[in-house]
């Protein structure tokens, strides 16, 4: 597939730079940008899941502690 994308003159530069840094044709550092880019919102997806995992584990202690509590004073 061929793509065709506008760089403004800022990324443009950046692009020659790291191309040049890396040895690269500027396709390839396109290429493994959004590769890395892909991977970084997967990665970053996996995180906010696993946070809001944990998040209502320990709501859930609690709240079976707070329960705990309750039957303990003789319900």
């Amino acid at each position: 597939m061929v793509a065709t994308v506008r760089l403004d003159d800022n990324l443009e530069n950046t692009l020659n730079r790291v191309s040049k840094i890396l040895h690269k044709k500027k396709s390839d550092v396109i290429r493994d940008a959004i590769t890395f880019y892909a991977q970084n919102i997967e990665e970053n997806k996996k995180s906010r899941i696993l946070s809001a995992v944990e998040k209502t584990k320990n709501i859930d202690k609690k709240e079976f502690k707070d329960f705990e509590d309750i039957s303990d004073d003789g319900i």
